[in-house]
């Protein structure tokens, strides 16, 4: 069978896509330091190589940032397949602090582990080793039968890890280019070690800023203490009023577009070899702290949080000074499910804040913080039932749609500038230490996601 026999070229090469990514692997490609912009050339051009190896017409486009890598290649003549567009992003983060690798980040090597054998480089499970999956599939998939099963379209960004600064104007450009029928975005990880997954759903994000302000000055506390506004006090006053004692987030009007997750797949969630207890315990938790009565995966995947990511005023240096301080200041975000709204619960985040105010307390907000909605996949098509099909047979365990906590933002920029539903496959595992220090990935993941991607191929061009 044709299959059976792209399978077998997979496992026969796999030294020879071992190396390729390798070669990948070494070059710096920091897309947020300015320091390395010849660096992050020099992976698009490695992948423009790549991909015309395969026989794509590949370009490296440029951009006000780093640039960008689009490919095409055809599928076979007469082919009834869906056209994709494949997503990975050839950036990777900053090492540091270096002295904490036991290896040169970007001298990538294959370790023995006691988990068995992984590649340790920075980029190598983000999001590298992952994009590779998929053009090392297309590779087997073409040196077997001649051509791809279906039309393909390459688009590998290289600032992902810097914010996608230029990826809106360059979708809005060339959307007739990337147009497609389907999106397939490989920057995920597995539930659990040997679960597949497709990830049905993100989370979106808000971020917001606000400075509340007393005095005109900072205040001797023996002078002014107690008829003085402490802005410090304030603060954390209205922070408290944040949250109920459930953990549930008690702005009016938070939970509007926030929806239950259905029964078949709830069903799905538990049984998909999530472990609670590693995963608070590995944190150093004991017990789950947010809105009760939902599971910790619930809370995870499929609720909204108002979290508190910074707090400060005041005097911040050794000893103590008898201050009250001028000003406060707190940063927050919210992460978004369903189909709330980020602007109208930014204003609703706002007026909570600004209703509790005391007399002579001033507030100003940030104006240039952005927010994105959440991204629910249409797991309807049967496109989404044949890759989960396709993931069971290769793993020998029934695969799983899943939610994820944090924020794939190209996700829903396809969806709205391209109309295109997402399918997001991954093969990282949570131990990856992605964007940490001695980053890694499992030899098997990367296999294994070669193997799958080339029966998703198949599966989705019959």
């Amino acid at each position: 069978m044709t299959l059976d026999a792209t399978l077998a070229q997979i496992d026969s090469s796999l030294d020879a896509a071992l190396d390729r990514l390798a070669g990948l692997l070494r070059i710096p490609s920091i897309s947020t330091d300015p320091a390395h912009a010849a660096d992050c050339d020099a992976a698009a051009d490695w992948l423009v190589a790549d991909l015309q190896s395969l026989g794509a017409r590949a370009q490296k486009r440029a951009t006000p940032g780093r640039p960008m890598v689009v490919g095409h290649i055809d599928g076979p003549e007469a082919a009834t397949g869906p056209h994709l567009l494949f997503y990975g992003h050839y950036d990777v983060q900053p090492v540091d602090p270096p002295d904490l690798w036991h290896t040169d980040p970007f001298a990538p090597e294959i370790q023995d582990t006691p988990h068995g054998k992984v590649i340790r480089a920075r980029g190598a499970s983000d999001d590298k080793g992952q994009l590779m999956t998929f053009v090392e599939a297309c590779r087997a998939y073409k040196d077997v039968n001649g051509s791809l099963p279906c039309r393909i379209t390459f688009f590998f960004e290289g600032e992902e890890e810097s914010g996608s600064p230029s990826l809106i104007p360059f979708l809005r450009d060339n959307a007739d280019e990337l147009s497609a029928d389907l999106a397939l975005i490989c920057d995920t990880s597995m539930v659990a070690p040997g679960v597949p997954s497709i990830a049905s759903q993100l989370r979106g994000m808000l971020k917001d800023e606000f400075t509340i302000e007393g005095p005109a000055i900072d205040l001797h506390s023996g002078h002014y203490g107690g008829p003085a506004l402490n802005p410090l006090r304030e603060i954390s006053r209205i922070i408290a009023s944040f949250h109920d004692e459930t953990g549930r987030v008690a702005v009016e009007g938070f939970y509007e577009g926030v929806h239950e997750v259905p029964d078949n797949l709830l069903r799905q969630w538990e049984n998909c070899g999530f472990d609670e207890h590693e995963y608070l315990s590995s944190v150093g938790m004991t017990r789950p702290h947010g809105e009760a009565g939902y599971s910790t995966l619930v809370q995870q995947w499929a609720r909204p949080t108002l979290e508190i990511n910074g707090l400060w005023g005041g005097y911040q240096g050794a000893g103590t000074k008898t201050v009250i301080p001028s000003e406060a200041h707190c940063k927050l975000t919210c992460r978004l499910v369903g189909d709330m709204d980020p602007d109208a619960l930014r204003a609703r985040i706002r007026k909570h804040v600004e209703d509790r105010l005391s007399p002579d307390a001033k507030i100003t907000w940030n104006q240039d913080l952005d927010g994105s909605p959440a991204a629910v996949m249409n797991t309807g098509r049967p496109e989404f039932e044949a890759a989960r099909q396709a993931l069971s047979d290769e793993w020998d365990r029934e695969a799983v749609f899943t939610g994820m906590g944090g924020s794939i933002p190209v996700a829903g920029f396809f969806k709205d500038i391209l109309g295109l539903d997402a399918m997001l496959i991954g093969f990282a595992q949570e131990d990856d230490a992605i964007h940490s220090p001695n980053e890694k990935y499992n030899v098997t993941s990367f296999h294994k996601g070669i193997r799958s991607w080339a029966r998703v191929l198949d599966a989705l061009a019959k």
